[in-house]
């Protein structure tokens, strides 16, 4: 898997950015996921972890 940094927009002097993560399409499949769902993050013990929403 891949973290990506992408600028999203600039605000006065200010940078902002957002990060995507690129989840391969064998775990996709797995998981039964489907593009466009709403998906559920949290932390947990350092860990991230997503569900379905």
């Amino acid at each position: 898997m891949r973290l990506i940094k992408q600028k999203g927009r600039d605000y006065g002097d200010k940078e902002y950015f957002k990060f995507l993560v690129v989840v391969p399409n064998k775990l996709i499949h797995k998981l039964g996921w489907k593009g466009g769902e709403d998906l559920e993050a949290n932390v947990k013990d350092s860990k991230l972890v997503i569900k379905e929403g």
